[in-house]
């Protein structure tokens, strides 16, 4: 190897859902967002966020120039575009995409919802705050 070329190595990471996840502030209501997967975990092309509604509890509405995916990993809602006016029912296992530039937001019902998943590529507005 010549002194300029920099080794590559590639590494598998596994990450805790736990208190050190940065907290995002994107629910209204009872319940929390944290992130998983973001620019400051060292991901360059995706997100995971965790988000735990309960009883009630909604996110705010989000609009990304990318693409989002969402998997509803318990309970149950809905998912609201309110530029198409749509409001399409949500429980557990139900993925849901969410095409660029299309605004939405999830409410829970009475039995909360988590929900795993997030834009890709990242947002750079949801971590302004970090």
């Amino acid at each position: 190897m010549t002194p300029t070329m920099q080794p590559t190595t590639k590494t598998a990471r596994v990450l805790t859902l736990d208190d050190s996840c940065p907290e995002l502030p994107l629910v209204e209501g009872k319940g929390r967002a944290v992130t998983l997967i973001w620019p400051g975990s060292g991901a360059t092309s995706r997100t995971m966020h965790h988000v735990t509604l309960e009883d009630g509890g909604a996110t705010i509405l989000q609009r990304h120039d990318g693409e989002a995916v969402y998997y509803v990993k318990s309970g149950s809602g809905v998912v609201i575009d309110p530029d198409a006016a749509s409001r399409d029912l949500l429980v557990e296992g139900n993925m849901v995409f969410i095409e660029p530039g299309t605004a939405y937001r999830f409410e829970a019902d009475a039995s909360g919802m988590v929900l795993l998943g997030g834009p890709c590529p990242a947002d750079p507005a949801l971590y302004s705050h970090l």
